[in-house]
C-alpha cells in the first residue's frame, strides 16, 4: 500500500472517525485511529507501545480511540495505540522479538532490514507526513520504575555529532518547549538523542515530546487517567479542541545533565533510591554485586539531583540500564 495517513484523512468526510489497519512488510500492521474534526487545523498524532510491556499509554488510547468526539474538533488526532503488538502480546522487555532490537533503537528505519527496522519505516512512511506534533506515551517497563516528567528536544545536536547528521530546527525545538509549558507534569527534560521514535521525528521537523511516569507493567487508573487528561492538554494547546478547564495548574521544573548508569557486567543490583527521589551529590544510588556478595559496581551521585528512574529487579544484564538522574536547572 502507498497511501499515507495523510492522504486517508483528506479523503474522510468532516467530523468522522475511522479505525484502519496498515501493512508491515511481513509483521503485524500498524492499527490505527483517524479522527479527523469537523473543521480544520493541526493533525496530532500519539503513539504509545513502542515497549510493549509498558501498558499506561497503550490503555489511554485504547480508551481515547472511543471517547474523542471529532464533530467537537478543529483538526485531527491519529493514535497509534500499539507501536509495537508483537512485543506487547509477547509480553516482551524492551524489544520486537523476532529482532531482540529496542524499537526505540531503530529509527530511521529500513523497509530491508530486520523486524524493528522494517516498522520503524513504516511509522515514518505512512504517519510523519501527516503529523504537525507528535506525542509519544512511555513507562517504566517490566523491570523499571519511572517519575512522571517529560522529554523534550533541543535545538541543534550534542557537541561530538558528525557535520553532515540532521539536526532539530530552533523552530521545532520552540514548539516542543511551548507545548510541554502547557501539560500537567512536574518536569521536563530536553534532549538531544536521535535514534527515537520522537527524536526522529524532531529530526524531520515534527515537533515531538515523550512522556513517562510509571512502570512495573502496572496500569493505575489515576496514571491512565493523567495520560488522557495530558493528551487533552495538548490538543487545545494546538487549537484541535477547546480547554476543558479540569486541569489543575502544575508548577514545571526543568532537568539537566541526565545521566544513564549502566551495569558494567552482570549481577545482582541493589537499589538504594526511589523514582522522584532526590539526593546529595556523592550519595550511592546502589550497588552491583556478583554471586558470592563482592561488591563489582557502586553509583554514587555525580551532583545533586534527583531519580528520573530505576531499575527495580535483582537480576541484571552487562548493559542494563540501572539508574537514571539529573541536575535540578536553576
Amino acid at each position: 500500500m502507498q497511501t499515507t495517513v495523510q492522504a486517508l484523512l483528506a479523503a474522510m468526510p468532516p467530523g468522522s472517525t475511522q479505525h484502519i489497519s496498515l501493512p508491515v512488510y511481513n509483521d503485524a500492521p500498524l492499527d490505527l485511529t483517524l479522527v479527523r474534526g469537523a473543521r480544520g487545523g493541526q493533525t496530532l498524532v500519539v503513539s504509545a507501545g513502542v515497549h510493549g510491556c509498558e501498558y499506561i499509554g497503550v490503555e489511554a488510547l485504547r480508551r481515547l480511540r472511543s471517547a474523542l468526539d471529532p464533530a467537537q474538533l478543529s483538526g485531527n488526532v491519529v493514535l497509534l495505540p500499539l507501536a509495537n503488538p508483537e512485543g506487547f502480546y509477547a509480553q516482551a522487555k524492551q524489544v520486537v522479538p523476532a529482532d531482540q532490537v529496542n524499537l526505540n533503537r531503530a529509527f530511521p528505519g529500513d523497509a530491508a532490514g530486520s523486524a524493528a527496522y522494517r516498522r520503524a519505516y513504516a511509522i515514518e512512511r505512512y504517519l510523519f507526513s501527516a503529523a504537525d506534533f507528535w506525542l509519544d506515551l512511555h513507562s517504566g517497563d517490566m523491570h523499571e520504575m519511572v517519575m512522571p516528567y517529560a522529554y523534550f528536544p533541543l535545538a541543534g545536536a550534542a557537541p561530538e555529532t558528525p557535520a553532515d547528521q540532521p539536526r532539530v530546527t530552533p523552530e521545532t525545538a520552540l514548539k516542543a518547549c511551548s507545548a510541554v509549558k502547557a501539560l500537567s507534569v512536574p518536569y521536563r527534560l530536553g534532549s538531544y538523542a536521535r535514534t527515537g521514535l520522537y527524536n526522529w521525528a524532531a529530526l524531520r521537523g515534527i515537533p515531538s515530546l515523550l512522556l513517562e511516569r510509571s512502570g512495573r507493567c502496572l496500569r493505575p487508573e489515576e496514571d491512565i487517567a493523567i495520560y488522557m487528561r495530558q493528551v487533552g492538554e495538548l490538543m487545545a494547546h494546538l487549537g484541535i479542541a477547546e480547554p476543558t478547564g479540569a486541569s489543575a495548574a502544575t508548577p514545571q521544573q526543568e532537568l539537566t545533565d541526565a545521566i544513564y548508569t549502566e551495569a558494567q557486567q552482570p549481577g545482582f543490583w541493589y537499589p538504594y533510591i526511589k523514582e522522584g527521589q532526590t539526593f546529595a551529590a556523592g550519595a550511592c544510588l546502589g550497588r552491583l554485586e556478583d554471586l558470592s556478595g563482592n561488591c563489582v559496581q557502586q553509583v554514587r551521585a555525580a551532583f545533586d539531583g534527583l531519580v528520573l528512574y530505576y531499575t527495580a529487579v535483582l537480576g541484571v544484564a552487562e548493559g542494563d540500564g540501572l539508574v537514571a538522574y539529573a541536575r535540578l536547572a536553576h
